[in-house]
């Protein structure tokens, strides 16, 4: 068994994911030297950090951004969401993947590749892994000011993405693409990683029980060790309802998108969507499995695109670019 191999804990995440291995925090010190005061033992005598720190998760993320994807300024303000970085790779690889499914098994590169993130939030993480891995320019949008005051920084201080990334704010809550999205302009993928809970009541009730698994003592604190907004983490109905209108409204601009997507964190949340994809008559849908450790999610994706249609956008946007 080799030293890689033998390191190797996360085979569920996506073969392409950096992050299989167990975190070398040797390597990701020298990344980000402000890691290396949180850096602690577990009982084994290996290297860890607190991970009910939302101090210490999220230096590890400002650690693992410059380490794997080469962004050297990247701060958020201390109460807004830190997600886990591993996971948010998973799904652009896995987009990737979709991508190529409808191209001969070649991955479209290159800032051609368009990419619409549906709620970017201060965190901007989408956008940042996506550029890195495969070249592809990117639209964040967020209901958020603050939110898209704090990507745009990201983006500014980090002086090759300033043509590659655009975060725009969405002035209406109950919009999800149009307001964005331009005249002229086509995406070829949409994600999201939709508000989570249905109400403030199941959020705190959330996070009071992910406290309890992280840390007992810790299980009164009001915010999760990954933060987040109230924007960020709940919204009418849940995950459900704001992937419902996802999909009512990309049925109005059908041939703007070659793929809509989401992800899901409750496989309950699937049936509505289902529905909602078969009532606006999407031509294609594709349910993709992720999972990291324990937590098991997914992505929903689906087109309006006719097999003609696929053929066509595929010649003028992929092909010899």
């Amino acid at each position: 068994m080799t030293e890689k191999q033998s390191l190797s804990e996360k085979e569920d995440l996506h073969p392409r994911n950096k992050h299989r291995a167990r975190y070398d925090f040797k390597i990701l010190v020298k990344a980000c030297k402000e890691l290396g005061e949180f850096i602690v033992l577990n009982p084994k005598e290996e290297e860890t950090i607190d991970f009910s720190n939302p101090a210490a998760v999220k230096m590890l993320n400002k650690a693992l951004l410059k380490h794997f994807y080469g962004v050297e300024n990247w701060d958020i303000p201390a109460t807004y969401l830190c997600p886990p970085i591993p996971g948010r790779a998973d799904y652009i690889h896995y987009m990737a993947d979709l991508l190529a499914s409808c191209n001969e098994g070649v991955i479209p590169t290159g800032k051609r590749v368009s990419c619409l993130d549906i709620g970017v939030g201060a965190n901007c993480v989408y956008p940042l892994i996506g550029n890195k891995e495969y070249g592809w320019s990117f639209v964040g949008s967020d209901v958020d000011p603050v939110s898209i005051q704090t990507a745009k920084k990201i983006v500014k201080s980090n002086g090759t993405l300033k043509d590659v990334i655009d975060c725009r704010l969405q002035s209406s809550k109950s919009r999800i693409y149009r307001g964005v999205v331009r005249p002229g302009e086509w995406y070829d993928i949409s994600i999201c990683n939709p508000p989570f809970h249905a109400s403030l009541a199941d959020q705190q009730e959330g996070t009071t029980r992910k406290w309890k698994n992280l840390d007992p003592k810790k299980s009164d604190k009001s915010t999760l060790n990954f933060g987040g907004q109230n924007a960020e983490l709940w919204c009418e109905g849940g995950e459900a309802e704001f992937a419902r209108k996802m999909v009512e409204q990309s049925a109005s601009i059908p041939t703007t998108c070659f793929w809509f997507s989401t992800a899901l964190s409750k496989k309950l949340s699937l049936p509505a969507v289902y529905k909602a994809l078969k009532n606006f008559k999407a031509l294609e849908v594709k349910m993709i499995r992720m999972a990291q450790g324990q937590k098991v999610s997914r992505i929903v994706a689906w087109t309006f695109l006719t097999k003609e249609q696929q053929l066509e956008w595929r010649k003028k946007r992929w092909i010899n670019k």
